[in-house]
């Protein structure tokens, strides 16, 4: 294939037998020219208005008829020649417009003899001006001046037999716009037989490639076209045309019988929509670039704690409080909704009642001021599965964290703050294989040791409350849980109990972030947090 559609489209031109193009209007119809065969596209200006609901009239600016081509040259490989009406001005505008059709990768442009506002060919009678030859040439040589890719092909539309003025009129002009630097005559008629044509080529040879559009002489034999040496037919309009048929029938029928089943079985599934739209692309896409994406993924929130912040947190737990006008809560479940996990389990206890989101499961700690996190954890064990995210319901976070540990592919992460406060008190501080450093960045090390307690020297960072588990990890952990869960104290544990027992016989990976994230235990934290969303 060429390397370009211009060149693409200039090969068809100057071929040696005769080449098809066919009408579209949109990204959509582009595609389905391209797939039924045509190596080109006809860039219709009566369809595109059409579609717009607009006359033919360039009632459609110049702007918004490049607006679809884009869309249709983004959904096809094929060439597309441009229907571009008289230029959409003078030789200024056809500069530009060469300019941007290049930029979209379009394969040509054809323009034709008459004055702005065009008039459709077909509307009225033979009494449509032309324009001046020598001010139509200026625009054909001004494109030429402007193209950059010396492949990009410019066609100048005869409306001499439209207008009524004969066939010398038509050879005069055809002459002066093949010097000019045309690089292909498109003969136009309106007649019901191909007399007009055959009368052009003729008298005109090959002296140039010729292109034509058999709207009205449609029972002209293909192979008519062939013997004159006709290099190009445009099929201009018949996609708008058909489509416009089949809406209306479909449309009155639905409404009459007000039921779709005398339609259903004459139209496309669904299904043959999203493949045009490349919907598989799409899939396969998200596998590669989205961390939830063809994972069952689940999320974990334990928030079933008052907290500790005087009346702040006197009638609504502490996940309840607001920032940046939104809830703790709420702004986690946005997070995890954003990455495509909407499977989320809330363990819920002081005023329960108040956790009432959309599209949440929650699960009751009601033993909730006597017992710590890993009871509630422990109730929403059946939730570990999986891929599950579990996280505390008074933290804030940033986007990427999440996403970098969905990424994660081990069987247990936690997240570690390297940047934590070592001075803290109550604090789940952590030791790992290895201290945070550039070398550590985006890969994982090993877990050794969680606590409250430990010496400076020892601390490589602090537990954000976030963590991962896959479906290996899941079991570990349930395992895990029920070993805990008779012992003394039970009520009591936290996370740092649970990867230290699990720490004794499994691996539990540690992925190191550097701030990013904050817990929410004083009114100085709602307002940093506050502070980290706005700049994020």
């Amino acid at each position: 294939m060429s390397s370009s559609k211009a060149a693409q489209f200039r090969s068809l031109i100057n071929s040696n037998k005769l080449e098809f193009i066919m009408e579209a209007h949109n990204g959509l119809s582009a595609k389905i020219v391209e797939e039924a065969g045509f190596k080109g596209i006809w860039g219709s200006g009566l369809s595109i208005s059409a579609a717009m609901g607009v006359r033919d009239n360039n009632e459609a600016s110049w702007t918004q008829v490049l607006d679809v081509l884009e869309f249709m040259s983004d959904a096809t490989s094929v060439p597309i020649l441009l229907d571009g009406d008289t230029g959409y001005g003078n030789f200024n505008n056809m500069r530009r417009l060469i300019m941007k059709l290049e930029q979209r990768e379009i394969g040509g442009v054809c323009i034709e003899d008459k004055l702005f506002p065009k008039t459709n060919s077909f509307i009225g009678g033979e009494n449509q001006p032309l324009a001046d030859i020598d001010e139509f040439c200026g625009k054909i040589k001004a494109a030429k001046d402007t193209q950059r890719d010396d492949d990009f092909v410019v066609v100048a539309r005869l409306e001499a037999f439209i207008a009524g003025w004969g066939l010398n009129e038509a050879l005069k002009r055809a002459e002066a716009y093949r010097q000019a630097g045309a690089d292909a005559i498109l003969c136009h008629s309106k007649k019901s037989n191909s007399s007009d044509v055959e009368a052009f080529m003729k008298e005109w040879g090959d002296r140039h490639p010729v292109i034509i559009v058999p709207t009205k002489y449609y029972s002209t034999p293909t192979n008519k076209f062939r013997d004159l040496g006709i290099s190009m037919a445009i099929w201009a309009n018949h996609n708008i045309r058909s489509s416009v048929k089949v809406m209306q029938e479909t449309s009155k029928r639905i409404f009459e019988d007000e039921s779709l089943i005398n339609v259903e079985s004459k139209i496309v599934g669904v299904s043959e929509i999203f493949r045009l739209q490349g919907a598989e692309e799409l899939q396969q896409a998200e596998k590669r670039y989205l961390p939830t994406a063809g994972k069952k993924v689940n999320n974990i929130i334990l928030a079933a704690s008052q907290g500790t912040l005087g009346e702040l947190t006197k009638e609504i737990p502490k996940t309840l409080l607001k920032v940046n006008g939104k809830t703790i809560l709420g702004t986690q479940i946005d997070e995890f909704n954003k990455v495509g996990i909407k499977d989320i389990s809330v363990v819920r206890g002081f005023e329960k009642e108040k956790i009432s989101f959309n599209n949440i499961n929650t699960i009751d700690n009601d033993n909730y001021k006597a017992t710590k996190e890993l009871a509630s954890l422990y109730l929403a064990k059946d939730q570990l599965k999986e891929n599950t995210i579990v996280s505390y319901g008074d933290i804030i976070f940033k986007s990427y964290v999440l996403v970098e540990l969905l990424n994660d592919e081990n069987d247990i992460t936690i997240v570690v703050d390297a940047d934590a406060q070592k001075e803290g008190s109550h604090q789940d501080f952590v030791k790992s294989s290895e201290p945070y450093s550039k070398g550590t960045y985006s890969k994982t090390v090993d877990f050794e040791q969680m606590s409250y307690e430990m010496e400076d020297g020892e601390i490589d960072g602090e537990f954000i409350g976030l963590w991962k588990v896959s479906e290996k990890g899941a079991a570990i952990v349930r395992e895990a849980l029920e070993t805990l869960a008779p012992k003394e104290g039970f009520d009591q544990m936290t996370c740092t109990d649970l990867f230290n027992e699990i720490a004794k016989s499994h691996t539990i990976k540690v992925q190191y972030i550097k701030g990013s994230w904050l817990d929410i235990d004083s009114i100085v934290d709602l307002q940093k947090a506050g502070a980290m969303y706005v700049s994020s």
